[in-house]
């Protein structure tokens, strides 16, 4: 297996450090060489992803599928996962309010920490929670992944999802048309799950 540069120039010194504990050095000289390979596979390795979940829920109570976040360096990577949905194209949004009570107006309107316009073709839009519609199939099954790059998952910045009352993802029954304001014209609200 090849080693990238960075890791082998940390696994050398964390060598340096065993070889001069092991022939009598004393112990702040054997520390040194650890701390320099800590700091610097600290400062070079990325962190773990910060992750999320939001189990959906139609309004009879009964789970859809799951939606699964992952922050990335780009925005957040969306992972939808439903299933028993009426074929055809359903809006889905990031919604204000983290609860999930049918008819799932509990969920309140659309993630906007920004306050702009809704829609991608608005030109005064869009709010953080707009993505692009859902093309649901005839078995009423979908997976896909969305990148959605106007929020994330870090705690305490302006467009976190975690904010006070935190966030919820919403399905609706029609298609977004991406303009009118301030929700798209999509329709009811047909699934929903709090963001965990």
């Amino acid at each position: 297996m090849l080693l990238p540069p960075i890791v082998k120039s940390a696994m050398l010194l964390m060598c340096k450090a065993v070889f001069l504990l092991l022939n009598g050095s004393d112990l702040m000289t054997f520390l040194k060489p650890v701390y320099a390979a800590t700091l610097f596979l600290s400062a070079v390795l990325p962190a773990a992803a910060q992750t999320a979940s939001a189990p959906m829920k139609g309004s009879d109570g009964k789970e859809v599928g799951s939606v699964n976040l992952t922050q990335t360096s780009q925005g957040v990577l969306i992972n939808v996962a439903v299933k028993g949905l009426a074929p055809g194209e359903h809006a889905i949004h990031v919604h204000a309010v983290g609860k999930c009570e049918p008819p799932f107006t509990s969920a309140g309107g659309h993630f906007n920490p920004g306050n702009k316009k809704h829609g991608m073709l608005s030109p005064e839009g869009q709010h953080a929670g707009d993505m692009p519609n859902l093309h649901i199939p005839q078995s009423g099954d979908l997976t896909v992944e969305i990148l959605n790059v106007n929020i994330t998952l870090e705690k305490g910045k302006q467009n976190s999802v975690f904010d006070a009352d935190g966030s919820a993802i919403v399905i609706h029954a029609g298609s977004d048309d991406y303009k009118t304001d301030p929700t798209g014209e999509a329709g009811g609200r047909i699934a929903c799950g709090a963001i965990q």
